[in-house]
């Protein structure tokens, strides 16, 4: 008899597993993640250049969407697709931020769970190798939400991160867009007020981002960069403002931008887009495109944003001549773009 019921609660127990796999495998989830917008024009990438970002964006893409694919957090995909644009020089955030305009490097980063409305947010930092990462140990570890330079990297060495020298972000090309910047700013006169006149000179916004949807409903985004070449005074930009580059909620939507940092804020961006999905019951495509192509670019800003909603539904609209984007969605294969077309 004990026998008989033993194989009776086996039975029971796979029938069970396999009925909550089946429900799982229905349930949607996706991924899009950003590399910056801005001036990215055709003619000044060559073939490599182009293959080179493309690549990499695939490789963070389907990072993250393996991650959501078998089941995990959608924490842990936006983390993973990050750090690989991080840690790449073809992006304005970690390896690759640009310079200050006094020759350093100065990065922000955030990140924000839908499912419990916890945020964590690091500006200013300059020497931690992966921002994220430290921006998911305040949301996590600490009582505060945002932490600023010296401070945030205390908290990062009783966290037991490993401080990087500055020069670990060094690049080139990033040294000589600052060369250029300055030679340029310093022409116009406008040196006083440095990059908050960038928008007006050939260069893209760097910013990296991800935003993501898992199996369990749980809403996800974060965004980390190195700024503006040539920022001055401890500038800071939207995308470690929660509400302004980045944000999420479960039900609603989850959203990171990249652009002109100062109008994103004074617009509310990322939080705006997800008002209208929650109170005017807009799609997430209508109600991105309204913010991003109407409301922000009347007011003078440039760039824009990737957003998921809570059925998976993605839109990444933008103003600007390009915006280096990849998205992944229930397993299908990834698209990969840079401008509208291709």
């Amino acid at each position: 008899m004990k026998t008989k019921l033993t194989t009776f609660s086996l039975i029971i127990s796979g029938l069970l597993f396999m009925s909550q796999n089946a429900f799982a495998a229905d349930k949607p989830f996706a991924i899009a993640i950003h590399g910056g917008a801005g001036t990215i024009s055709k003619a000044n990438l060559t073939p490599e250049q182009r293959r080179a970002y493309k690549d990499k964006l695939k490789e963070a893409v389907d990072k993250g969407s393996k991650i959501l694919e078998e089941g995990g957090d959608s924490l842990v995909a936006i983390q993973t697709a990050i750090k690989v644009l991080e840690n790449s020089p073809l992006f304005n955030a970690g390896i690759g931020a640009v310079y200050t305009y006094d020759g350093g490097h100065e990065l922000d980063a955030a990140v924000m769970d839908g499912k419990t409305m916890n945020a964590g947010a690091i500006a200013g930092v300059r020497h931690i190798a992966n921002p994220i990462d430290l921006a998911l140990a305040v949301m996590n570890k600490s009582e505060h939400v945002m932490l600023s330079g010296a401070g945030a990297e205390e908290f990062a060495l009783t966290q037991g991160f490993t401080l990087v020298p500055n020069s670990h972000f060094d690049t080139d090309a990033r040294y000589q867009q600052l060369l250029d910047a300055r030679q340029k700013l310093q022409a116009a006169k406008l040196e006083q007020v440095a990059s908050v006149e960038m928008k007006d000179l050939d260069y893209k916004f760097g910013t990296v981002g991800a935003v993501a949807l898992d199996k369990k409903g749980n809403l996800a985004a974060g965004t980390s960069t190195g700024g503006m070449t040539a920022k001055r005074f401890g500038r800071i930009g939207d995308s470690p403002v929660i509400g302004a580059g980045t944000y999420a909620e479960n039900g609603v939507c989850a959203v990171s931008a990249t652009g002109h940092g100062e109008f994103f804020i004074r617009y509310l961006v990322a939080g705006d887009i997800c008002a209208k999905v929650k109170y005017q019951q807009k799609s997430i495509i209508q109600a991105a495109d309204e913010v991003i192509n109407q409301r922000l670019i009347t007011a003078g800003g440039s760039g824009g944003v990737i957003a998921v909603d809570q059925r998976g539904n993605i839109a990444t609209p933008f103003n600007t001549e390009g915006m280096y984007r990849a998205t992944r969605s229930n397993g299908e294969l990834a698209q990969v773009l840079i401008w509208q077309d291709e």
